[in-house]
């Protein structure tokens, strides 16, 4: 398995365990909004995250 493809397989296992809690604390329709939501926001380029007070 290539560098690329371990690190992209870390990745996967990170966001497993954050669907798996969204899940366990909100319920699976709760966690895909929140994953297509991402994946929209991601495809349009938007921000993830807002900036933190005093930034700019």
């Amino acid at each position: 398995m290539s560098e690329e493809d371990k690190s992209k397989d870390a990745f996967f296992v990170q966001l497993a365990g954050i669907a798996e809690a969204m899940i366990g604390k909100h319920g699976k329709d709760f966690a895909m909004g929140t994953l297509v939501l991402t994946a929209r926001f991601i495809a349009e380029g938007k921000p993830l995250t807002k900036p933190a007070a005093g930034d700019s």
